[in-house]
């Protein structure tokens, strides 16, 4: 009898067994780094889902913790989905921070923290920054996203460049981007994630993208440049070409941003202090693979014969989209202008292009074209990321890791330039 009175109490009680607690709305997730252009600073990006103050308390490594503190903003943000999900994005800035230092902090408030997290400022004067290269990372197969946190935890990471498609955000009424957010958290947390949007950010006109991340600039992250050691980048939006009912003003206005950052970063006294200048773009100007896209056609909307991007001067120019990694030889107008023979990447008369979007994600790697144009130096369909490191002034050293391969260089090149800018062309 005792028996079966204790079964009928279970039985009774089992909907509160199994049923969990509601997730806490004031506690802090989906936590990122960016840098904002600006020496000595640091973003700190988060999510909550009800409405709290935005505060992030840190302290250099080894002081007394947490004793110093920022305040910044909270902006509420109503995915388009027909679920019209509700989310606060909360920026904070920390400022003068010391370059060569590390610091720990958490942010949220008192309503909730988040876990500590530890980050090295950026540096404009660093000698030799390294950077993870790719795009095309996504919630599903993220392939190399393990072998990206142990890169992190080492600390031998100085910022992360994610080239477009950014884990189909806005999937399932922004979802999914919650989800892909916390994942990366285990890197972005610790390391400054930049960005630039993809064709899979464009729902909604990009409003997931655009409320998520906090780049340089006032252009919600669409397009921007920034300094790094020797190094100026410049972030494009490519999908401005192919999303014209959004509006074609973006298209204009990015082009007439980007001709004027080219003409200021070739100024004499910024190309002497930074003589590296590199682009990243989601959709490649060029590339091998077999599945018709844009970049697989010498009219490309992207290059095209007349080259929609002004680039005089530009060294490197980093692409994704292609679930692929191909090198290119320096290419310029279709055709091929290698240093020499010998030394391709020794003074070469064009940029070199890098597709690196086999990161990992839903869907899987692409095909490659069996017969390839005279551009195409290397090509691989296995998951992985490419590392970059700028080594000094003259030096560049760019190769592709491969997850497949438990980590191995599958590739590897030296970008070796005595002289930069538009006379190194000629």
């Amino acid at each position: 009898m005792v028996t079966v009175y204790a079964a009928c109490a279970l039985l009774c009680f089992a909907p509160l067994l199994v049923v969990s607690d509601p997730p806490v709305l004031t506690q802090p997730e989906q936590v990122h780094l960016s840098y904002p252009g600006v020496p000595g600073s640091m973003v700190v990006t988060w999510t909550t889902f009800n409405r709290t103050d935005s505060l992030v308390e840190y302290s250099p490594w080894g002081d007394i913790l947490f004793h110093k503190s920022a305040k910044g903003s909270v902006t509420p943000f109503v995915d388009s989905g027909n679920e019209k999900r509700k989310m606060f994005i909360h920026r904070v800035t920390l400022s003068d921070l010391k370059p060569g230092s590390h610091y720990v902090y958490h942010c949220g408030s008192d309503m909730g923290w988040s876990d500590m997290f530890w980050f090295r400022p950026i540096d404009e004067t660093i000698i030799q920054p390294a950077f993870a290269l790719y795009g095309d990372l996504g919630n599903e197969n993220p392939q190399s996203l393990a072998r990206l946190q142990k890169e992190t935890q080492l600390g031998i990471l100085d910022a992360i460049l994610h080239i477009g498609t950014v884990g189909i955000i806005s999937q399932d009424n922004a979802r999914v981007g919650d989800e892909f957010m916390r994942q990366i958290q285990s890197i972005a947390a610790y390391v400054p994630y930049m960005t630039c949007p993809g064709n899979h950010e464009s729902a909604y006109n990009f409003s997931n993208y655009r409320n998520r991340f906090s780049m340089p600039g006032r252009t919600e992250s669409l397009w921007y440049s920034w300094n790094i050691g020797p190094i100026h980048i410049i972030s494009l939006s490519t999908e401005v070409y192919f999303y014209l009912e959004f509006g074609q003003e973006l298209l204009f206005r990015q082009y007439d941003w980007l001709k004027q950052d080219l003409e200021e970063a070739n100024r004499p006294e910024n190309r002497a202090a930074r003589p590296w200048i590199i682009t990243m773009g989601h959709r490649p100007m060029y590339c091998s693979d077999d599945d018709q896209d844009d970049c697989t056609t010498f009219d490309s909307f992207v290059g095209g014969p007349d080259r929609c991007f002004p680039s005089p001067g530009v060294d490197v120019e980093l692409w994704a989209h292609e679930h692929t990694y191909e090198r290119l030889w320096p290419v310029y107008g279709d055709k091929v202008f290698n240093g020499s023979v010998a030394e391709p990447y020794t003074n070469p008369k064009a940029p070199v292009h890098i597709i690196t979007g086999s990161a990992g994600c839903k869907e899987k790697t692409d095909r490659f074209n069996p017969n390839p144009k005279d551009w195409s130096a290397f090509r691989s369909t296995d998951y992985g990321y490419t590392h970059m490191q700028v080594v000094n002034h003259t030096h560049l050293y760019l190769g592709q890791v491969s997850d497949d391969q438990a980590g191995k260089t599958i590739d590897s090149i030296w970008i070796i330039k005595d002289k930069h800018g538009y006379d190194a062309w000629f």
